[in-house]
């Protein structure tokens, strides 16, 4: 975006600092919806698409791995595993440049690594090599998906920040379903390493995210760069104004700090400990499930109900699709429900969906795919709100660190889950599988009753301060 003069609407409007962190908030928060926004969201969202399809790749490729290179079981949850213990370490690194070097000079970063890794893996020749390169490629990973959220979350207003944010945000399920989809396709017809240099493509998008997209105004405020902060927002201003959107008057009851030095230690402060321990465990609990389901669905199908690769592929979609459906649903409902009622009801209900499976017994491939499915549903959309939530509950400076150490809790059980979902599964059967997960996911919604903070339609510097 081309630098334009930043035009306030009145003489209260100048009583604020142009570009200081009052005057960029309280502009940001009377902001309509404009065409700035959407190009935002769909071209961070198409780097998010590939965080999603990157979940379900491998779980697409790993039932012909298994015979190709004679994978015993008990290796299979460790391949799985190997790109999210790069993202556990990628999040808490990318996160905390995010905060030192900006958003965006730090999500193309992250987004070059993954693409460059993720072409690397199609020529993988073994098990420990494609292992490494995975791991390599979840660093890059690991770091584009809570700086993105970050990103997107400081240019949303208090009001109808769920829905504008989740609508971003859901755009991850279509990358779950669209793993599941091309592998049905691709890997008959063109082999395993076509699902990887699909994965390669957002390689392209590191010259659009550098060209295309102005750094965040809220950060560039908060870092004392108020001439840039003031022009970037001002931009978006003219584009409203361009297109007949009313600009209300700004409040300026708004609070906001710049310049406060950050440190890993302020979120374990008094205001931010119990918050930050909160969203760690929500992390925890709704990625092990998620990954316990996704992440084994097809090699479930096709080496416990002994289903061919293609059949497994397509009861796998089910789950994919029902996570489209929830990401979606949750978007839409969120700011009516509140943060803290749909994340303890979905947990809830997700559980109650595993715990049913159990009681019954997985009888059947038919039965076990529509009971995952409808736990997917609600754990895939308490996937995307944690995002939403984890951006909310932290101030700018802190704001991307902050959301990297959720999302390593992520990894960490994204990490941890598979090869304990494995060794159940050789341990105490598939039923032993769905008793754990349903249980997982209790917990997760007894914190989240106990322990979230509501969030809805707050401004995020009333949140935190």
């Amino acid at each position: 975006m081309g630098p334009a003069p930043a035009n306030h609407d009145s003489a209260s409007a100048r009583a604020t600092t142009p570009g200081s962190p009052a005057d960029i908030v309280a502009r940001i928060e009377r902001l309509p919806v404009t065409r700035f926004h959407i190009k935002a969201r769909f071209i961070v969202g198409v780097a998010t698409i590939f965080d999603g399809y990157d979940a379900l790749m491998i779980a697409a490729v790993m039932p012909v791995l298994v015979g190709l290179w004679a994978i015993p079981p008990g290796k299979v949850g460790f391949l799985i595993s190997a790109a999210n213990v790069g993202q556990l370490i990628g999040a808490l690194f990318f996160g905390w440049l995010a905060d030192r070097i900006g958003r965006l000079k730090t999500l193309t970063l992250s987004v070059a690594l993954y693409s460059l890794a993720a072409f690397a893996c199609a020529f993988a020749w073994d098990y420990n090599s494609m292992a490494i390169l995975r791991f390599i490629e979840g660093l890059g990973l690991g770091g584009e998906v809570p700086v993105a959220a970050a990103y997107i979350g400081e240019m949303a207003k208090a009001k109808g920040r769920g829905r504008f944010f989740l609508l971003y945000e859901s755009i991850f399920t279509l990358g779950l379903l669209g793993a599941t989809v091309l592998g049905i396709f691709l890997v008959p017809a063109f082999g395993w390493q076509s699902m990887f240099f699909v994965g390669a493509l957002p390689a392209l998008l590191t010259i659009v995210l550098r060209w295309q997209l102005p750094e965040s105004a809220r950060w560039l405020a908060d870092r004392g760069r108020a001439a840039e902060a003031d022009r970037i927002v001002g931009d978006i201003e003219q584009m409203a104004r361009a297109a007949g959107q009313p600009l209300p008057e700004p409040s300026r009851s708004l609070a906001a700090t710049a310049n406060v030095t950050a440190s890993w230690s302020e979120l374990f402060s008094d205001y931010y400990r119990r918050r930050t321990f909160c969203v760690w465990a929500l992390w925890f609990c709704d990625y092990f499930v998620s990954w316990g389901i996704s992440g084994w669905a097809p090699t479930i199908y096709a080496t416990v109900f002994k289903l061919d690769y293609g059949t497994s592929m397509r009861y796998a979609l089910a789950t994919s699709v029902a996570s489209v459906v929830g990401g979606f649903t949750v978007a839409f409902l969120v700011d009516r429900t509140g943060r803290v009622k749909w994340f303890a009801g979905a947990f809830a209900l997700a559980a109650a969906a595993l715990l049913t499976l159990w009681w019954v017994g997985p009888y059947s491939a038919t039965f076990v795919m529509c009971m995952l499915a409808l736990a997917y549903f609600f754990i895939g959309s308490n996937s995307s709100m944690l995002f939403l939530y984890t951006a909310e509950i932290y101030p700018t400076r802190l704001r991307a660190r902050g959301t990297s150490t959720g999302t390593a809790f992520n990894r960490l059980s994204s990490s941890v889950g598979p090869p304990i979902v494995g060794a159940t599964l050789a341990g105490f059967g598939l039923g032993s599988v769905y008793l754990l997960l349903g249980c997982v996911a209790l917990v997760g919604a007894i914190v989240a009753a106990a322990f979230a903070v509501e969030t809805r339609e707050r401004v995020m510097e009333d949140v935190s301060p």
